[in-house]
């Protein structure tokens, strides 16, 4: 009884290891125990294709289909899920391809996974790989069917067309034959040519005539030919080569010359004994001119001012109009005198703007000068004329320098307009505020005074 027991065990042991041994190969047969990295697929037509299908990558036994989502329209496509082991996870790139093969020519149908660029990194798990749709039997079979038709179709053309070629060139032979046989019995012009004897009469002496022309033109050559002797014995050539170097020597004297008036120049427009050129001896005297003036003005000015002749310039009502002072001006008693004849122009009827935002005199405002100065009448010319400057826009340095701008404008065109001498027009830039003579409290614009002359001093 023992014995049987342990016959029994030892037969279930072995048939447990047998057992195990049996799933081992066949779980080792399809991976099951390898370590697998899933990747998806579409296709429109999965030719056969069912969970449980091989997978290969380049053709290397790697995985199973796993699982097929079918598509919910007709438009949509089969989502395959594809588990391959993981050892063949580096030969799988973003650019493999999934197509669909057959185990021989009658086996089952399996994926194939084409690897990809080596440059490329490896496809991530779970993503989807490109596949390339499967060609079935029967739209090969259509294909084939259709090429063979087309080119049946071509073949007839090609002999009809050929057909045609050649009826064409038996009739060019035909008619070729009729031409030589014609030709042979003197029909057309080459018949003629080869027939008739007056043709040939003429071809004769048309042969005549081309050597006796040749002939003349060969008298003509010797002709040249003596008369090329002739030239050369009156020595021509030598005497053109003597005009030449005549010529030649003339533009050497003309370059000496030349060269001679440089050097003039050179030495006239070159350094003096201290080293100083031409131009700027011209530059300095006309500086030392400038200098001259500049001085004779702040001598006459401070005449002007001296004790034997502040009489004359008194006389004349002011000492200079040249330099006038805002704050000076105001204060003076005379100058801005209600006494004086006044003529207020406005900004907008005297000054158009510039393209630079400049502002120049506007024809409107040379029109409006001129009547002011009609206005005047005579006693404008011989008498002082202070054109008074008004800007309100601003701040002060802004309204300062535009009622400078303005009055200077106005003084140039008073000058060249009425030919005024610039000692008796002055200019003053009180920005925007008038003197308080005036009872004026601000004004934008120019201002023309007509300085009423003092009386007489003794």
């Amino acid at each position: 009884m023992r014995n049987r027991n342990i016959i029994t065990g030892a037969f279930v042991l072995a048939g447990i290891a047998l057992f195990a041994l049996v799933i081992f190969l066949v779980g080792n047969q399809r991976k099951t125990f390898a370590k697998h990295v899933e990747f998806y697929t579409e296709f429109a037509n999965i030719d056969g294709i069912m969970k449980g299908s091989k997978v290969r990558v380049g053709g290397f036994d790697a995985g199973e289909v796993t699982d097929i989502q079918l598509p919910d329209s007709p438009a949509a496509h089969f989502r395959l899920t594809l588990s391959v082991v993981e050892r063949v996870h580096g030969l799988i790139r973003p650019d493999s391809l999934v197509s669909v093969a057959s185990e021989g020519i009658v086996g089952d149908k399996l994926l194939q996974i084409h690897p990809g660029s080596a440059n490329l990194p490896q496809a991530a798990p779970n993503s989807t790989l490109r596949s390339k749709e499967a060609l079935e039997m029967s739209e090969l079979l259509e294909r084939s069917a259709g090429l063979l038709n087309d080119v049946s179709g071509t073949m007839k053309e090609v002999s009809t067309k050929l057909t045609g070629t050649l009826d064409a060139a038996t009739t060019t032979i035909n008619n070729a034959n009729d031409l030589v046989v014609g030709i042979k019995q003197g029909k057309g012009a080459i018949g003629v040519l080869l027939r008739d004897e007056n043709t040939a009469r003429s071809v004769r002496e048309t042969l005549a005539n081309v050597q006796q022309a040749t002939a003349s033109v060969s008298d003509a050559s010797m002709r040249a030919d003596r008369l090329v002797s002739d030239f050369e014995s009156r020595n021509l050539g030598e005497k053109v080569d003597q005009t030449i170097a005549s010529a030649q020597s003339a533009a050497q004297n003309v370059d000496a010359s030349a060269l001679q008036l440089r050097q003039s120049l050179t030495s006239a427009l070159g350094p003096d004994s201290h080293g100083v050129d031409a131009a700027n001896n011209v530059r300095q005297s006309l500086s030392n001119v400038n200098l001259a003036s500049s001085n004779m003005v702040e001598d006459t000015e401070a005449l002007k001012h001296g004790f034997l002749f502040r009489g004359f310039f008194k006389r004349r009502g002011y000492y200079s109009l040249a330099n006038l002072k805002a704050d000076e001006y105001r204060s003076n008693r005379s100058l801005p005198a209600a006494t004086n004849t006044r003529a207020w122009l406005d900004q907008p009827e005297l000054f158009d703007n510039r393209p630079d935002g400049s502002e120049e005199l506007s024809p409107e405002g040379k029109a409006k000068i001129d009547e002011a100065m009609a206005e005047f009448g005579d006693g404008a010319f011989g008498r002082a004329i202070i054109v008074e400057g008004y800007s309100s826009t601003g701040d002060t340095g802004a309204q300062f320098a535009t009622s400078r701008v303005r009055a200077t404008l106005v003084r140039h065109y008073l000058q060249a307009r009425f030919g005024l001498d610039s000692r008796d027009v002055g200019i003053v830039p009180l920005r925007g505020v008038p003197p308080p003579s005036t009872n004026k409290k601000t004004w934008d614009g120019i201002c023309l005074v007509l300085l009423k002359p003092r009386a007489s001093a003794r």
